[in-house]
C-alpha cells in the first residue's frame, strides 16, 4: 500500500484470491535492476517472443481500454506510478515523489533529465497534457472514465504536477496512475483533442518506457528494443530485445509453445490446450492471480423494450434482465467449457477483492443454480409475452476460443424453457470494440481489472458516463460510487462497496459469469514469467529471460 505524508493509504484489495489463482508456479522472483543494468543483474539475455491472440486496438493510451493494446502500452510509455513484477502495489516510476499535499491536491515531483526516444524532453508538460487529453478526447473505447474524480491538471514548473481532485482523500488515485489512463505520452505527438494513428507514433519515436519499438506490424509482429533512456522502477529489462507476435487462433499458438517457435504464450489458450501442455515436459505453465470477469452487458436503449425501442418499457426491460439472470446456470459453463480452470462468479466484485458478496446467488436462480419458475415469474408480472426475441452477440478472437462453446451454452440455458429465442452471432475484435456501444442489445465482454481495487469493478461499469456506455445511469449507485472512493474507514468503505453490488445487482445492467486466474504457458528455460503475474495484472516482458 502507498501512504502519504497526511497518512492516506490505499484500502487493501487482494486479501485471499481463489483457491485456483493460488496455484501458482514458483520460482526464483526476478528483481530489476537498477537503470542502466539488467534485471537481476548480470548480462541481459538473448531476445524473447511472447504469442498472444489478444488484438491491439491503438497505441493512443486515449483511444484504446483493452488487454492487447494495454500490453504493448507498458512495454513503450512511462508512468508516474508503478508496480515491480510480484507486487501490485504503486511506487514511483519517472518520479522522485508522488503524495497528498492537501486531501484534493496530489503532486507528483518528475526526475530531472527526462527524455523520450526521440530526443524531446519528457517534462510536466507531457504529463499535464496526458490527462487532459484524456478528458478532453473522452473517446468511448478509452480510459477516461477513469478519471471521474479528476477536476484539473497543473504544470507550475517543468518537474512539478498538481492534481486537483473534486473530492478528497481519493482511496484509489494512485492506483489509477498505474492503469490504462496513465501511459504518460509525448506532446509534441500527441496533440490536445484528437487521437493519434499508430504509425504517427512509430514514426515519431514517442517511447520512453523499458523498450522502443523497432518495428511494428499491426496485429501481426512488434519488435521492441530496450531504451537505455528509461529511468524508472523497473530498471533495464532482463533482455536485450522482445517480439510479440499475434495469432488468429489458438490451434497455432499452442503449437509453436509445444515447437519452441516462442518463448512464452500469453492469452488465450483454450482449457483443453492449457491442460494438454501441463503434461508437456518441454514447456511449463504458470498461473496468477485471477481478477479476470466474463459477463454480458445489456444496452438499456436497445435491448427489448429499451428506451429507444417501439415499444419501450423500464419494467419489462427489468423482467427480461431478471429472467436471464435466473436461467443462467454458471457451474455447467465452467466444467463443461472451461473444465473448471474458470469458476462460477456471483458478485460484481471477484471474490478475494476487499467488499466482495454474492449478491446475485441470493436475488436470481435456485441456490447459484437455474430457476426456470423464477425466470417465467419474472415475465409474467412484468406482462412480457414469451418467447422474448433477444440479439446476442460474442466475441470468438479476443476472450479465447472458448467463447463460441460458452455463448452456445448460454443460448441453450435460456432457450431451453421457451422463454426466450436467442439470435446469436459473433464479430471480431477490431469491429466489436467499435460496435458494441451502439448495435448490440446484448453481448459478451470480459474485465481483466486495471488496479487491485474492488472500485475498478465498479466505477467504469456503473458510475454515470460509464465505459460499457450502455445506457444505465443510477444517481444513488453514482453517489455511492464517489462516496466509496474517498472512505478512509476500512469498514465503511467496505459495508459501501457491499451496498453498491446489492443495488446493482437489482438493476442487473451486467450480468457477472466466470472468474478465471492469469495463465502463462513458458518454455522450460525461460524464466520470470511467474513474476509477471501478479495482482497488478500487467505484463511485464522485461522481467522475462532465457
Amino acid at each position: 500500500m502507498t501512504r502519504s505524508k497526511n497518512g492516506l493509504r490505499l484500502a487493501a484489495a487482494v486479501v485471499g484470491i481463489s483457491a485456483l489463482a493460488l496455484t501458482a508456479c514458483t520460482g526464483p522472483a526476478a528483481t530489476p535492476g537498477a537503470s542502466g543494468s539488467t534485471s537481476g543483474g548480470g548480462a541481459a539475455s538473448a531476445p524473447i517472443t511472447v504469442g498472444t491472440t489478444d488484438k491491439v486496438t491503438s497505441l493512443d493510451p486515449a483511444a484504446s481500454y483493452d488487454n492487447g493494446s494495454f500490453m504493448v502500452m507498458n512495454q513503450i510509455y512511462p508512468f508516474l506510478l508503478n508496480s515491480k513484477p510480484g507486487s501490485a502495489e504503486p511506487e514511483n516510476d519517472i518520479v522522485e515523489s508522488a503524495e497528498f499535499t492537501t486531501p484534493t491536491e496530489y503532486t507528483v515531483k518528475l526526475k530531472a533529465g527526462l527524455k523520450w526516444a526521440n530526443g524531446h524532453d519528457l517534462d510536466s508538460k507531457d504529463v499535464k497534457n496526458t490527462f487532459d487529453r484524456q478528458v478532453k478526447i473522452a473517446d468511448p473505447n478509452g480510459p477516461s472514465s477513469l478519471l471521474g474524480n479528476l477536476k484539473s491538471v497543473a504544470a507550475p514548473d517543468a518537474t512539478t504536477v498538481v492534481f486537483t481532485l473534486k473530492k478528497g482523500n481519493d482511496q484509489t488515485f494512485p492506483q489509477v496512475l498505474t492503469s490504462p489512463v496513465g501511459p504518460i505520452v509525448d506532446d509534441e505527438i500527441f496533440p490536445a483533442d484528437k487521437v493519434v494513428a499508430d504509425d504517427v507514433i512509430i514514426k515519431g519515436k514517442a517511447f520512453a518506457g523499458q523498450y522502443t519499438i523497432e518495428s511494428y506490424a499491426k496485429n501481426s509482429l512488434v519488435a521492441l528494443k530496450a531504451y537505455d533512456g528509461y529511468q524508472g522502477l523497473l530498471g533495464a529489462p532482463a533482455n536485450t530485445s522482445a517480439n510479440i507476435k499475434y495469432y488468429a487462433d489458438s490451434n497455432n499458438l499452442k503449437l509453436d509453445i509445444q515447437q519452441g517457435g516462442i518463448d512464452v504464450a500469453w492469452r488465450s489458450l483454450s482449457p483443453t490446450d492449457v491442460a494438454d501442455l501441463a503434461k508437456d515436459k518441454k514447456v511449463k505453465v504458470d498461473k496468477g492471480p485471477g481478477g479476470e470477469l466474463r459477463y454480458m452487458v445489456f444496452n438499456f436503449d436497445i435491448m427489448p423494450f429499451g428506451a429507444k425501442s417501439d415499444d419501450a418499457d423500464a419494467a419489462k426491460s427489468l423482467a427480461v434482465r431478471q429472467a436471464v439472470a435466473n436461467l443462467i446456470d454458471r457451474q455447467a459453463i465452467a466444467t463443461k467449457v472451461y473444465k473448471d480452470t474458470y469458476t462460477p462468479v456471483y458478485s460484481f466484485v471477484p471474490q478475494g477483492f476487499t467488499g466482495a458478496i454474492e449478491p446475485l446467488k441470493e436475488l436470481y436462480g435456485q441456490d447459484g443454480g437455474p430457476s426456470q419458475e423464477k425466470a417465467k415469474a419474472a415475465l409474467e408480472a412484468a406482462g412480457v409475452s414469451t418467447p422474448v426475441n433477444l440479439k446476442l452477440q460474442y466475441n470468438p478472437d479476443h476472450y479465447g476460443p472458448s467463447s463460441g462453446d460458452e455463448y452456445a451454452a448460454v443460448k441453450g440455458q435460456l432457450e431451453a424453457g421457451g422463454l426466450f429465442k436467442v439470435d446469436l452471432q459473433s464479430t471480431e475484435w477490431v469491429t466489436y470494440q467499435k460496435s458494441r456501444v451502439t448495435d448490440y442489445p446484448a453481448y459478451q465482454l470480459g474485465w481483466f481489472p486495471d488496479y487491485s481495487d474492488a472500485d475498478n469493478y465498479l466505477s467504469p461499469f456503473f458510475a454515470k458516463d460509464n465505459f460499457l456506455g450502455n445506457k444505465y445511469d443510477n444517481p444513488e449507485v453514482d453517489n455511492l460510487i464517489n462516496e466509496q472512493r474517498v472512505e478512509t474507514d476500512r469498514a465503511k468503505r467496505t459495508a459501501l462497496i457491499e451496498e453498491i453490488q446489492t443495488k446493482v445487482a437489482g438493476d442487473l445492467s451486467t450480468i457477472p459469469l466466470l472468474q478465471g486466474a492469469q495463465v502463462a504457458v513458458s518454455g522450460a528455460d525461460v524464466k520470470g514469467v511467474e513474476t509477471t503475474l501478479d495482482a497488478s495484472f500487467k505484463f511485464r516482458m522485461g522481467a522475462i529471460s532465457k
